[in-house]
This record gives structure tokens, C-alpha cells and sequence, in this order.
């Protein structure tokens, strides 16, 4: 991390000028590139063409270390410069690879976070036409039905001919 006083920046006498950074000694890495090439490695040392190339090589020294001349070995039984370069590459790919591994648990709490989000606003959405299909079932229920006016006006019409008929009655009734 950079010291605080290496990212202060220094002040010019005019007002009018812009602030300058201080130059650190530090080489500057950009994280999002080193992110990107720690992951294409840790992809590349958990694939199984990774494993064959180091097979075929682990193979290939112990094999040349064993039956070669004696001067043209270069590294004796013990196989120790083998042991060497093995943890030499065990030392860089282990944090390699917990460097890809924490980028992809910062992509997925992000996709979480927008999951989370997205089924938030699902539900929201969700009790919104549940409370407008409530409101239309209480509305349907004030409403006149097709058989509710079917039989509205049944009754009307039994209504009107039974006054038809006490209206005939009362007719004939008079004209005798």
C-alpha cells in the first residue's frame, strides 16, 4: 500500500494551476490486468493439458536423469533441482490462483447482490397483482352478471304479463 504521503497531492504556488501527484519509487501494477492474467493462469493450471505437460515433463527429467551419460545429467537420483523448480512453480501458482478465486467470490456476491435485487423487485411486483386481482374479484362481486340480468329480467317479464293478465281481467271484468 501506498503511503499517504506519496498520494497527497503537491500543492503549486498558483491557484490557478493543477495538482500534481508525487512519483513513488513503487512500480505502479494495474490489479484488474493482473487479475485477469492470475486467472487465465489458474484456468491454465487446472486444466488437464497442464497436467499432461508437467507429467511428460516430470517423465521426461527423471528419464534423461536416470539413463543419460553421467556428464550430461543434471541432476542426480535425488532428483533435489527437480524438487526445486516443482515448489518454485507450487509457490507462484498457489496464490495465483487464490487471487482468481477471490475476483470470481467478488463476481458472484455481485451477481448475488443483483439476484437479490431482481427477486426483490419479482415479489413486489408479485403482491402488486395479487392486491389488483383482489380488488377486481371484490369489484366483480358488485357487478351485475349476465345470469343475474337474465334473471332480473325473467322476473320483470313474469311481473309484467301477470299485470297483463290482471289488466285483461280487470277489462273483461268491467266490460260486462
Amino acid at each position: 500500500m501506498a503511503r499517504e504521503e506519496d498520494r497527497r497531492p503537491i500543492r503549486s504556488g498558483r491557484l490557478d494551476a493543477p495538482l500534481t501527484q508525487r512519483r513513488s519509487l513503487r512500480p505502479q501494477v494495474d490489479s484488474e490486468t493482473f487479475g485477469k492474467i492470475s486467472e487465465r493462469v489458474a484456468r491454465f493450471i487446472g486444466s488437464w493439458r497442464f497436467i499432461a505437460y508437467m507429467t511428460v515433463f516430470i517423465v521426461v527429467w527423471v528419464a534423461w536423469n536416470v539413463f543419460a551419460p553421467d556428464e550430461l545429467r543434471p541432476d542426480g537420483f535425488p532428483f533435489i533441482f527437480l524438487t526445486l523448480l516443482l515448489s518454485l512453480q507450487a509457490s507462484y501458482a498457489a496464490p495465483l490462483i487464490l487471487l482468481a478465486q477471490n475476483r470470481q467470490a467478488d463476481r458472484d456476491r455481485i451477481t448475488y447482490a443483483d439476484d437479490r435485487a431482481r427477486a426483490e423487485r419479482l415479489m413486489a411486483e408479485t403482491e402488486f397483482l395479487s392486491r389488483e386481482i383482489a380488488a377486481l374479484r371484490v369489484a366483480l362481486g358488485e357487478v351485475a352478471t349476465r345470469d343475474f340480468i337474465r334473471g332480473e329480467l325473467e322476473d320483470l317479464l313474469d311481473e309484467l304479463e301477470e299485470r297483463a293478465e290482471n289488466a285483461d281481467k280487470e277489462d273483461n271484468g268491467q266490460a260486462k
